[in-house]
């Protein structure tokens, strides 16, 4: 004897519910997803990748009605971020918004870029990573870590020191400070050169090393050196402005390739949108009351000025080219170079 359809739907509901929550519905099971890594708050005022990641989840989720979905992991919750980059090359996790300190764990000639005291200014950041040099540097990078590169978000711009014992005005003020770098050659060979101690330290462990005199000081952006409170513990900000270290936007290349043309657009389209979004929270976190004002109030700020820039960067930039000749050969010094042509073409 046959059932009724009334029967069936009521036996069925049940598990057509379990299904819509387990994401195995009809309708579900069509959508894509896509994990999304990044090392600071989901806030999208509070930091750059929060801004970026906010941004591209809402743009990918609109633009594919739904099809595409973004689940953000802040806070390097899936890892480390040079982990969760083998999480991403893998396929564990489909994309991730990366340091250079941790890209450059699987793309050793991430320091090409290392050159200090080579930007004119912000604006010059932005078209040199968005233009043809970004886009060579993009599929070199491609081509040896397998992944594709969506572009190069902004950490919160120029590295600046702080240290707790003395004003920086000249490379001579640099002897005998003890300052945290990330473990990369160049950014060690840079602090070398200007006389201080080069001190590797975890990013998780700064603030502590900071309090307690491990380290003296340490370099980051404006918004970066707010975001961690280190005018807590740290009195003198010299702008300095010597380096400039983008985030890696990188994406599992598999997964990529399970994208039609269309949804490759809009995913790609939607990241460079986000990057544009993180870079105009970091220049107003860093002119805001949350940024340089606030941190002037109880550290003393000094800027250098052109003369003073150009002192340190005749000692500090033949020191890190020779580093990057060393270690990355006629490879490194043509990419480098190319970095260098593309910063004196910008603005032109």
């Amino acid at each position: 004897m046959r059932l009724s359809t009334k029967f069936f739907a009521l036996a069925l509901a049940p598990v057509m519910a379990l299904a819509l929550v387990l994401g195995t519905a009809p309708q579900a099971a069509a959508q894509k997803s896509i994990k999304l890594h990044h090392l600071n708050n989901d806030d999208p005022f509070d930091n750059a990748t929060g801004a970026m990641a906010t941004v591209f989840k809402s743009l990918v989720e609109a633009g594919t009605n739904g099809q595409i979905r973004v689940q953000t992991f802040p806070n390097g919750q899936l890892g480390k971020d040079n982990e969760v980059l083998q999480q991403v090359r893998a396929g564990v996790i489909e994309m991730g918004i990366h340091s250079v300190g941790g890209f450059a764990s699987i793309y050793p000639m991430m320091g090409i870029i290392d050159v200090p005291f080579a930007f004119p200014d912000i604006a010059a950041t932005y078209e040199v990573f968005d233009g043809p040099f970004g886009q060579k540097f993009a599929a070199d990078m491609e081509a040896k870590t397998g992944m594709k590169i969506l572009g190069f978000g902004d950490s919160g711009g120029f590295f600046h020191f702080t240290n707790s014992r003395k004003a920086i005005t000249t490379p001579d003020d640099m002897k005998g400070l003890k300052i945290r770098t990330m473990t990369l050659d160049t950014h060690q060979a840079m602090i070398n050169a200007l006389g201080a101690q080069p001190a590797p330290i975890a990013w998780a462990e700064l603030y502590t090393a900071l309090q307690t005199g491990v380290a003296d000081g340490q370099m980051n952006p404006v918004p970066i050196i707010a975001f961690a409170r280190f005018n807590e513990v740290q009195k003198y900000l010299s702008l300095t402005g010597h380096l400039f270290a983008p985030y890696v936007w990188a994406v599992n290349m598999k997964f990529w390739d399970t994208l039609s043309p269309e949804e490759q657009t809009i995913v790609q389209n939607a990241a460079r949108s986000a990057i544009v979004a993180g870079r105009g929270i970091s220049r107003i976190i860093e002119a805001s009351d949350r940024g340089l004002p606030a941190l002037s109030r109880n550290m003393e700020v000094n800027a250098l000025t052109p003369e003073q820039k150009a002192a340190f960067q005749a000692q500090a930039m033949p020191a890190v080219k020779q580093v990057i000749a060393d270690k990355h050969g006629d490879e490194g010094v043509a990419m480098m170079n190319a970095f260098l042509e593309a910063i004196e073409q910008a603005g032109n």
